[in-house]
């Protein structure tokens, strides 16, 4: 299984097996050893990216994920916590992959191929300017599903685009009380687009994020589903930059300036930072997701 996604500046690509998910590094010299059928391999940007963009010193937005307090409640392959231990994740622990490779670890002997498809249709001058990107976009993705068809996955599974909208980013603005409907409303543009060009192709499968992080997000306090009730703080970053062009994780001219607030309770809040959902955040979206997931690969 593998991620995939179309590159920005925070791409990057790792392998790791199923229900362990680590980054490593591509073997030296070029080669790469055949792999064995149940290694996850993972290509992609900072939804995906599970620890291989690295480290650098000091600490910048860009590798701002390892440093705490990304990573703040972190746990082993074996379940023990490991606190204040940033592991590469945009998150305070696991993110998507970690709970697709721990949903499907029974797959051993199919190819399948997670292709993470997602872009940005935020601050375009105009909305056939708009049109034109997302459809020259949802056609390569497309044709790069078409490729890797051919060279024999067997199923692939699509991301399309989360409400982009309802991201801390896009909410700060109006004091995190509401998503921005120009955001959504291009997010909805590109799924319609994606799904036009995928319906026609056999053994592939979007994975709906739009839908499952708007049952979520998209609520008053108190309302909606369990899974929505959970997070008092829907709209809001659970670690929150004290400047509107600042980052999570970010320092003064000495470590001990902190220009950042982090929450008390994590998991009452759906986003960890101003764009990626925190543990519970991602644990939740994967609970929706897990048996559709779990029938579309199982399926001859």
């Amino acid at each position: 299984m593998a991620f995939f996604r179309p590159p920005s500046a925070s791409s990057s690509s790792s392998s790791s097996f199923l229900n362990s998910v680590e980054a490593r590094p591509a073997p030296a010299g070029g080669h790469q050893n055949k792999s064995s059928s149940n290694t996850f391999f993972v290509f992609g940007d900072d939804f995906a990216d599970n620890g291989n963009l690295p480290l650098t010193e000091p600490v910048t937005k860009m590798s701002r994920q390892w440093a705490y307090p990304y990573g703040s409640v972190y746990t082993d392959a074996h379940g023990f916590p490991r606190p204040n231990t940033p592991s590469g994740r945009f998150s305070n622990c696991k993110i998507q992959s970690d709970f697709i490779g721990k949903a499907l670890p029974y797959i051993t002997t199919k190819k399948v191929l997670l292709y993470y498809a997602s872009t940005s249709v935020i601050g375009l001058s105009s909305p056939s300017d708009t049109n034109a990107y997302i459809g020259k976009v949802t056609k390569e993705v497309a044709a790069n599903v078409e490729q890797l068809l051919k060279l024999g996955v067997k199923k692939v599974l699509v991301n399309n685009l989360h409400p982009i909208g309802c991201t801390p980013s896009q909410t700060r603005t109006n004091n995190y009380t509401a998503c921005d409907i120009f955001g959504n409303l291009g997010a909805s543009i590109h799924n319609d687009n994606l799904k036009q060009v995928m319906t026609v192709k056999k053994n592939v499968q979007i994975i709906d994020l739009y839908t499952s992080f708007t049952s979520i997000v998209d609520h008053a306090p108190g309302k909606g589903s369990d899974l929505s009730k959970q997070f008092k703080r829907k709209l809001s970053p659970c670690c929150e930059s004290l400047d509107s062009n600042g980052y999570c994780g970010q320092q003064g001219e000495s470590s001990s300036e902190l220009l950042y607030t982090v929450c008390d309770k994590s998991d009452k809040f759906f986003y960890w930072d101003d764009m990626h959902p925190t543990h519970a955040g991602w644990e939740a979206i994967m609970k929706q997701l897990e048996k559709p997931l779990k029938e579309f690969v199982d399926q001859e």
